[in-house]
């Protein structure tokens, strides 16, 4: 029985890959917890350390689109809908559920008398 040798070469991606655009997506993200984290202590939107950082979801969410939309752009016309939400839900749910899971244990153990 002989095995095939496959080169790596053939699983490489052709399309340019631009991190710059996976910073920004970083930056928007931690902005957003920030603002959140800080939207906790302040007593008005005057004390707001990051006031309008809300918007970096708009920001992230128009940026991840792009990614989205470039990374499948060759792919659409051989891909069902289907197919192109079971690889979504592949890639994303686990991290989903973990969120779900630290959620949960962060609000049980906070010691909230509710």
């Amino acid at each position: 029985m002989e095995s095939s040798k496959i080169s790596a070469a053939a699983f490489a991606d052709t399309k340019q890959h631009y991190e710059i655009l996976d910073g920004l997506r970083g930056v928007a993200a931690v902005t957003v917890v920030c603002f959140h984290l800080f939207e906790a202590f302040a007593t008005s939107h005057i004390d707001q350390r990051i006031n309008h950082g809300y918007l970096a979801v708009d920001f992230f969410f128009i940026l991840s689109g792009f990614v989205v939309g470039y990374a499948y752009d060759d792919r659409w016309q051989r891909m069902s809908a289907w197919e192109f939400l079971k690889r979504r839900f592949i890639r994303l749910h686990p991290l989903v559920v973990l969120g779900a899971l630290i959620g949960a244990a962060v609000f049980y153990f906070q010691g909230c008398p509710v």
